[in-house]
């Protein structure tokens, strides 16, 4: 097999990053391990910044997302028994965030690419193995369907994600590895109940951290944080609405309805960035090279500039012969993974229960009292939640 971009992971970077490539003439192939229907049914992330909404439409895959998605102007913070809203779109000039889950993200990607004679996918594909990459001469080992296969190809994006094959591939001399492990997890539900408020609402409480989601306007994710230790069958969706009522204002938990859980899960938190995100040909993509909690809704959206700065470098080598913008994707990149980083662990700091000590939670309290008493503190949160922009130079 033969193609110009071997794409490893079939996830909604590996499938945009094939699209917007697709749609400039050049060719890849997708390799992943999972069924279709496997990787749809994840359930992930939920808000989308501008950019990637961007790409979405730049990709030509934006017809339901923009039919059925939820514009938010706005998030709530609650703290202290009340709360506190951010009108983002005020602070920041008309920017807002699109609810669009990445479960239906992932359906029109798939729709849109298995129709696309420019790519090919190639599920349950095992044991992938990324060679040749530091040579210039980059190929694809794997495994499908009990046999061996290769394919060969100019460059290969990583896009497989935290336990990947690509990151994994690579020299350990090569690469440096930042990694900060917080002390808990989000316990997520997904029901199909109205979501409790029209805008996604923080709240920082004593017990610990809650968010108030939402997929639609009847369907609602909601997260709690709870200690590494904690199991999921351990907590009946009863023991969760209780909980997560606790630690809200009382006005809104009296609103909240209730329902029968159809996915709940424990995520552990973390930050990571791998520098740098070039070996060779080879370069990775979101998840691979970085995690950030979910706090700040970094994830996808970091993913989404990652495939923006590799696109526009592809098709610069391949339309005008240019290698420039490839010498610049690693750090281009991660100067946006770095202020999304930080973000991400500061929003985590001042909403999360990080220990028992008291006075940990006053200080929080007064920290989030002086943000919502400032404009320059409520302008910091929205411009960095809506999403920094993408370098104007990388062109």
């Amino acid at each position: 097999m033969q193609t110009q971009i071997g794409i490893i992971g079939g996830g909604p970077s590996g499938l945009c990053l094939a699209r917007l490539l697709s749609l400039a003439g050049i060719k890849s192939i997708i390799l992943e391990r999972q069924t279709r229907e496997y990787v749809e049914a994840r359930i992930r992330a939920g808000i989308l910044e501008q950019g990637m909404v961007d790409l979405m439409r730049r990709a030509k895959v934006s017809e339901r997302m923009d039919r059925e998605g939820l514009v938010h102007d706005g998030i709530v913070l609650a703290f202290n028994g009340r709360e506190e809203r951010i009108d983002m779109a005020a602070l920041t000039g008309g920017k807002r965030v699109m609810v669009y889950g990445q479960t239906e993200l992932t359906r029109d990607l798939y729709d849109a690419v298995l129709k696309d004679e420019n790519v090919t996918v190639v599920f349950e594909a095992r044991d992938v193995h990324p060679v040749g990459y530091l040579d210039g001469k980059p190929k694809l080992e794997f495994v499908k369907d009990g046999r061996q296969q290769i394919v060969t190809c100019d460059y290969i994006a990583g896009c497989d994600g935290y336990h990947g094959a690509s990151r994994a591939a690579v020299p350990r001399e090569m690469i440096t590895e930042y990694e900060r492990i917080y002390p808990f997890g989000w316990l997520g539900l997904l029901s199909d109940t109205p979501p409790v408020h029209e805008e996604l609402i923080y709240a920082n409480h004593r017990r610990g951290f809650a968010l108030c989601s939402m997929r639609s306007h009847t369907r609602s994710r909601y997260y709690l944080q709870v200690g590494l230790d904690e199991k999921v069958e351990d907590w009946s969706d009863e023991r969760f609405w209780d909980e997560i009522r606790r630690r809200l204002p009382e006005h809104i938990a009296q609103k909240m309805v209730t329902g029968p859980s159809i996915e709940k899960s424990i995520a552990p938190l973390r930050s990571f960035v791998t520098e740098p995100m070039r070996f060779g040909n080879m370069f990775l993509v979101g998840d691979a090279a970085h995690i950030v909690p979910p706090t700040g809704a970094k994830g996808l959206n970091l993913a989404a500039s990652d495939m923006y700065y590799l696109a526009t470098a592809l098709i610069a080598f391949y339309d005008e012969g240019r290698s420039d913008l490839l010498d610049r994707y690693s750090e281009t990149a991660l100067r946006r993974v770095w202020a999304a980083v930080r973000f991400s662990w500061w929003f985590t700091s001042i909403s999360h229960k990080f220990n028992d000590d008291p006075i940990e939670h006053k200080i929080q309290l007064a920290e989030l009292e002086y943000l919502m008493s400032s404009t320059a503190g409520k302008t910091t949160i929205a411009e960095n939640y809506v999403g920094l922009p993408f370098d104007p130079t990388f062109k």
